[in-house]
């Protein structure tokens, strides 16, 4: 548990908390495969009832709302991905795969990767360390044994690692976690100051559609964004990172992008990313392997 008097902390702790997880070199290649300017990954989150029962929740209602994710979001994804011919990332906490257990292996048939979550979107940093990698474990193989592939990413439930995460990211043998928010671009895990080999695929509540979009009575947050200002915010992204020659990151959630209102935001960013150019619709473990080989 965290001390309540941080001030009173000795040089050691504050040096030794931010020096446990930190960003290694940049990642960013010289160029991205076929001479692309920048690389786009899209993922998406399929928490689904497990966005509930993770916190410990049961209601019913709630449980609903995450099946529409299945029901509904993913199907439409898949579609609007298909149409356009672009690759993504699903991140799937094992429970939620097990409930849909068909769901794996259709995304994983259709082309797209398939990355650990957690076992029921639980928050990996109040774990201890043997509960976390059993966990993990847990989730790697359930997924495994229903997409018919390994698993090499990983994200962390609401991103919520704990001083142990990294490395078992690396014990496990991962390619790349994508959980935390130390650069706009790949880069590699330092643990205790060591390079890991682990490639960080940086994530960004901005670029996070829950984070316009998610309404919850309890606790009572009632955010609301215009899907037009939403695709705003997420296009200028994308533009930046253009320009810059770097990656377009963005995480969404079925149960919350796959809605009749709301998925043309998708379909607007592949049509404005593809009109642009010299683009790499790529997933997110093709991003981590190349910036890895490639890397300037």
């Amino acid at each position: 548990m965290s001390h309540p008097r941080p001030w009173e902390w000795p040089e050691d702790r504050w040096r030794g908390l931010v020096s446990r997880v930190r960003a290694g070199r940049r990642l960013r290649p010289r160029e991205w495969p076929g001479g692309a300017r920048c690389a786009v990954a899209l993922s998406f989150d399929c928490d689904h009832e497990t966005f509930e029962m993770g916190a410990g929740g049961e209601a019913i209602g709630r449980l609903a709302w995450g099946e529409f994710g299945r029901r509904v979001g993913v199907p439409r994804i898949l579609a609007l991905l298909e149409k356009h011919g672009v690759p993504a990332t699903f991140f799937c906490p094992a429970v939620a795969a097990l409930i849909g257990p068909d769901e794996p292996a259709r995304i994983a048939a259709a082309g797209h990767e398939i990355g650990i979550h957690g076992w029921i979107h639980e928050n990996t940093s109040i774990l201890d360390a043997a509960s976390e990698r059993e966990l993990m474990l847990r989730a790697r193989d359930a997924l495994a044994g229903l997409s018919g592939r390994e698993p090499v990413g990983h994200r962390a439930a609401q991103w919520d690692t704990s001083p142990n995460t990294v490395a078992l990211v690396k014990e496990l043998g991962l390619l790349y976690d994508s959980s935390l928010m130390a650069d706009e671009e790949p880069y590699e895990l330092l643990l205790d100051g060591a390079p890991t080999g682990v490639v960080e695929i940086p994530v960004e509540w901005l670029r996070d559609d829950a984070v316009y979009f998610l309404f919850n009575r309890n606790p009572a947050t009632r955010p609301y964004v215009t899907p037009e200002d939403v695709l705003r915010i997420f296009l200028r992204e994308f533009d930046a990172a253009w320009e810059e020659g770097s990656v377009f990151q963005l995480v969404m959630h079925p149960f919350v992008i796959g809605y009749r209102s709301r998925i043309w935001i998708l379909d607007e960013i592949i049509r404005h990313a593809a009109a642009k150019g010299r683009v790499w619709f790529a997933t997110h473990a093709d991003v981590a392997r190349h910036a890895l080989a490639h890397a300037a």
